[in-house]
């Protein structure tokens, strides 16, 4: 074959770019593929430094464009959130076996910082409960929240930093790919999951009883339920306020709980709620090695999973509004706001859907939003939280349990069982490990099929057999277009991904069985396999391995007298080619631009028909 008989433009057999210029490219698609500094590119220095810090701290960007008529829908929204954060603080501090006014805290600091340095105009911050009862029980394996409450705290708060840390690094360093390990279908497990051991967890408090256990799987809920039932008293009727607004049902719960002395009649309540905004917590911190390996695994993965609800949350609502949001900007956010909330009697927050949903629908413009739901939250602190103590838990059970049914997405569930049963596992593995196992041990085996899937794809890449589709010039999977047709005596493959060692042994012997396939239709029409193309166009990069796999496949055909061409290797495929001298060797002249090219290439060499058929028909050895 020889691609000089071409008119058609020829390949770029240009030098190969020096390894600096790779390294900068690499790294550049690898840690910016957004290039968030292409608006940089063309400014006088010191637009340059407005832009960075425009950048860096989003509020510079949108704050001074600020106005009044923007300011009333924000503080409607920010006091309508609030009213949200003031039962669902209380409520899921009490999920994580800690003080309730550190919920009450968690909704003052955090979203102050966040409207900073988030880059999300809808997106609500406060505290959630998966990451709640995953650091509770984390944290209750080396320390009980009841026989040593002040350490318990400690260690939440430790957590908590090094959520904190954890995140911001995350974002510096551009490494929001870990946070897609998490997908969809593990997200939908594992939140369905948590959901279900929290409604059943909160039977402690529905049927008012005083032991129960600390463990989150059904069966051992269920087993604490049957064995202390003779402690279940009967259902109070505040049970179906819960139908109304959370705050509603805790101001309801409190003026029943105060005029009717509730805990005189065994009805359990919040308990004493000190006046004050959040006290400095930096003394708290405990990095004792005794603690640290479980405090630092209840950190970061806690953290993760606050990260890719958080950032999934703040994508879905820009969306609606046909807006982007910057994934490790939110990072640094989220982070920044962990790490000074850990020193202010904080404990682990993000961007919760139920909080985030109201915000939206509220009519929020920007994330001023946050800063009018932290100055109520402070006025509450100061003035209000103390009548807060007489709050039921059975209310608070009450308004934790409405908030997580909507997190178990029975219909998104059946649709990923009618899209991709893959997907499906991965969803059900994630919400039984949750359910009867325990929370890590239910992400782990998600996260791990779903890594298993990923490398199977890596290992088994797609290969297809390609054919013209009539009457155009496109050449398209046989599969896919089964009237396609094909030109006697060639052999046309697509190869769809990346060569690696990985795969360069499945590669080598589907393109064998490919061939074998071939001549074994042709065989009844007299024909011969004279030629096989291989398409890298959808191969992006190939290492040393694969270089030497299509040397060994290049080889093979040859022992066979049959002729091998490539069509359209990719940039950094071609610079390792040209390097490793395969192009050398391999002959340039067997390199194409287009299917068709090479077709026309090739056209001297094939046989027609008539000859065919008195040829001795050969069989394909490898």
């Amino acid at each position: 074959m020889d691609n000089s008989i071409n008119s058609e433009p020829q390949v770029n057999f240009a030098p190969p770019r020096d390894f600096a210029t790779t390294l900068k490219s690499d790294l550049k698609e690898t840690f910016f593929p957004d290039d968030p500094f292409r608006q940089f590119k063309d400014d006088k220095p010191t637009r340059r430094v407005t832009k960075a810090l425009q950048y860096f701290i989003p509020i510079l960007e949108w704050l001074p464009k600020y106005n009044l008529r923007l300011l009333r829908y924000d503080i409607l929204a920010g006091l309508t959130i609030t009213s949200l954060a003031i039962p669902q603080g209380i409520s899921y501090a009490k999920l994580a076996e800690i003080p309730p006014i550190i919920g009450l805290y968690s909704s003052f600091v955090p979203p102050l910082l966040y409207a900073v340095f988030g880059s999300s105009k809808h997106l609500a911050v406060g505290t959630v409960a998966a990451a709640s009862l995953l650091l509770s029980s984390t944290l209750d394996d080396v320390v009980s929240s009841k026989d040593n409450p002040a350490l318990y705290l400690q260690l939440v708060f430790t957590a908590t930093f090094i959520t904190g840390v954890f995140q911001t690094a995350l974002g510096f360093l551009r490494l929001g790919i870990l946070v897609d390990f998490l997908s969809h279908s593990t997200i939908t497990g594992f939140m369905g999951g948590t959901a279900t051991i929290i409604c059943l967890q909160q039977l402690k408090g529905f049927f008012g009883m005083n032991h129960f256990t600390t463990k989150t799987d059904v069966i051992s809920v269920m087993h604490a339920i049957i064995k202390n039932r003779k402690e279940a008293k009967k259902k109070p009727k505040l049970f179906w306020v819960s139908a109304m607004s959370p705050l509603v049902t805790v101001v309801i719960g409190c003026l029943f709980a105060y005029f009717a002395h509730a805990e005189d009649h065994g009805i359990q309540i919040v308990g004493h709620l000190k006046k004050g905004i959040n006290p400095s917590s930096i003394h708290l911190l405990n990095f004792d090695s005794k603690y640290l390996p479980t405090v630092a695994k209840a950190g970061i993965v806690t953290g993760l999973i606050a990260l890719a609800e958080g950032i999934a949350i703040g994508r879905s609502f820009a969306i609606m509004k046909n807006e982007q949001i910057d994934g490790n900007k939110e990072m640094i956010a989220f982070g920044f706001m962990n790490i000074v909330g850990s020193i202010t009697s904080c404990y682990l927050t993000t961007g919760p859907f139920s909080k985030t949903a109201v915000n939206f629908n509220a009519g929020c413009r920007t994330a001023m939003s946050n800063v009018v739901m932290a100055i109520f939250m402070g006025l509450t602190l100061l003035f209000l939280a103390p009548l807060f103590s007489y709050t039921p838990l059975v209310a608070l059970s009450a308004i934790i349990m409405s908030a997580m049914f909507g997190l178990i997405k029975y219909e998104e569930a059946y649709h990923l069982l009618k899209v991709d049963k893959f997907d499906f596992v991965i969803c059900m593995a994630a919400f039984l490990g949750v359910s009867f196992v325990s929370m890590d041990v239910g992400l782990m085996l998600s996260v791990g099929l779903g890594i298993i899937r990923a490398l199977l794809y890596v290992a088994r890449p797609a290969t297809c057999k390609l054919g013209k589709v009539p009457n155009s010039i496109l050449y398209r999977d046989f599969e896919q277009y089964p009237g396609s047709t094909n030109v006697p005596g060639i052999l046309v493959l697509q190869l769809g991904s990346p060569i690696y060692f990985a795969n360069c042994t499945y590669i080598r012997e589907r393109i064998l069985r490919w061939i074998r396939e071939e001549q074994a239709n042709i065989v009844s029409k007299g024909d011969i396999l004279e030629s096989v193309f291989l398409d890298l166009t959808g191969v992006t990069s190939i290492d040393m391995t694969g270089i030497e796999t299509l040397i060994e496949v290049h080889k093979t055909l040859q022992a066979n007298d049959i002729k091998m061409a490539i069509i359209n290797p990719r940039t950094k495929v071609m610079e390792k080619m040209i390097t490793s001298k395969f192009v050398d060797t391999f002959g340039k002249k067997n390199i194409f631009l287009s299917i068709d090219a090479a077709i026309d290439a090739c056209r001297f060499s094939l046989h027609n028909s008539k000859q065919h058929n008195n040829a001795p028909l050969q069989s394909f050895v490898v």
